[in-house]
């Protein structure tokens, strides 16, 4: 046999090419792939998955949810179908089984046969294999949405599912601690490599309510998520609480709590879907970069920059003054200095708006103070060196600027 490894008249790259050839024909009946994917495990991705899947079909979409998590499936456990799912079979494909009327429901777990508690060994090649016949053997019905469990990482399994499924979006799910906030970031960057969509981030585990005084616990730090999601220009579509009503229901494989909105949980889950249907309906949202390069080369751009000492402020709130610096066709035009107004919540965002800001490049602010420029339409960077404004402007639109941790000092 020649090193084409022929097999059956084909060689290995024609089978490649048939088996691609196959997959879009099997997902192009499929109008939104939204691929569910965490830096590390442990942060309740197949969770937002499965309940992002029930939430969707009970919106009345047509809805399919499939699970490629090849080391820890575990949909048909949230989903109370732990050894229910067989599949059967059509002209040589399988047809997923019906979870409701309107949500089909598929998982890796079936190839495991009656070992679905032995651990999985297999490596690189394999793994990418198993994947894309996997997913080249489904036959979905038409679909509105289908939600996919990625496995967790940056490795074979994911790049497999993102270069398989090329026009998937990423939801990119954390949790507040910085150890999971590294994973998240480097998602992020995974994502953006792969030329792939970021819908936005979720933050789960946000916290614990306490049962009897009702005050809030922040478990695993706070707003985490909100930080790394205004750092790399992502929408942070939730935070979502830890509930322990929430974790009983899914150990019984039960999505009860998904009608309760009496739940903290299920009324920021349920404003998740809303946002990510919103979303679906409107034209893709460039990538960070790539936006960045489009207001670089094409348009005005008006940077506000803290000041005091000739240099950026450490916080906005305590500048001597401001520089307004205008670009155009990524160079600087003009730099005008302004002294600001009394620093009192909400000022300082209404009047650097009306001075036609665009993108405020600061050390530290907190988040209520960009919640509010991003209300006057400001969109907010942190954590900058103290570095001359016209320095870090042309940092930005050289692509060179480094930011760090974003220390609030107020």
């Amino acid at each position: 046999m020649s090193n084409t490894e022929k097999s059956g008249g084909l060689s290995h790259k024609d089978k490649h090419d048939v088996q691609d050839a196959e997959i879009g024909e099997r997902l192009k009946h499929i109008k939104n792939k939204i691929l569910v994917m965490s830096g590390k495990g442990g942060v309740g991705k197949s969770s937002v998955a499965a309940y992002l899947a029930v939430a969707l079909a009970k919106r009345g979409y047509m809805v399919g949810l499939m699970d490629v998590d090849l080391h820890g499936p575990s949909i048909p456990r949230l989903l109370g179908l732990k050894g229910s799912i067989q599949p059967s079979f059509h002209p040589g494909k399988a047809l997923p089984i019906n979870y409701l009327s309107n949500l089909q429901v598929m998982s890796i777990e079936v190839l495991m046969g009656d070992n679905k508690d032995v651990a999985t060994i297999w490596r690189g090649p394999l793994k990418i294999g198993v994947i894309r016949q996997f997913i080249s053997d489904i036959e979905w019905s038409d679909l509105e949405y289908l939600v996919i469990d990625s496995p967790p990482g940056t490795g074979d399994e994911p790049l497999t599912v993102a270069q398989t499924i090329p026009d998937a979006k990423a939801l990119v799910v954390t949790t507040p601690q910085e150890i999971s906030l590294a994973d998240v970031r480097k998602s992020i960057s995974f994502c953006r490599q792969v030329k792939m969509q970021i819908l936005g981030v979720v933050e789960n585990m946000s916290g614990l309510q306490c049962p009897h005084c009702g005050k809030d616990i922040e478990l695993f730090k706070s707003r985490g998520g909100l930080s790394v999601a205004e750092k790399e220009n992502l929408k942070l579509l939730a935070s979502l609480p830890i509930d322990p009503e929430v974790v009983r229901q899914g150990d019984m494989g039960s999505v009860a709590m998904l009608d309760d909105e009496q739940l903290p949980f299920t009324r920021a889950f349920n404003s998740m879907v809303d946002q990510i249907v919103e979303l679906s309906r409107t034209e893709p949202q460039l990538l960070v970069k790539e936006k960045k390069d489009k207001e670089v080369g094409m348009e005005k751009i008006k940077f506000a920059v803290p000041v005091s000492g000739g240099k950026l402020s450490s916080h906005f709130g305590h500048c001597d003054q401001f520089a307004l610096i205008e670009t155009e066709g990524g160079k600087i035009r003009d730099t005008s200095m302004h002294t600001p107004p009394p620093h009192e919540p909400g000022v300082l965002p209404r009047w650097l708006h009306e001075l036609g800001a665009n993108i405020i490049i600061a050390g530290g602010m907190g988040s209520r103070a960009q919640d509010l420029f991003n209300q006057n339409g400001i969109r907010v960077i942190t954590g900058a060196p103290m570095d001359s404004p016209e320095s870090l402007v042309n940092q930005y639109l050289s692509d060179a600027l480094v930011t760090g941790e974003n220390v609030c000092d107020h």
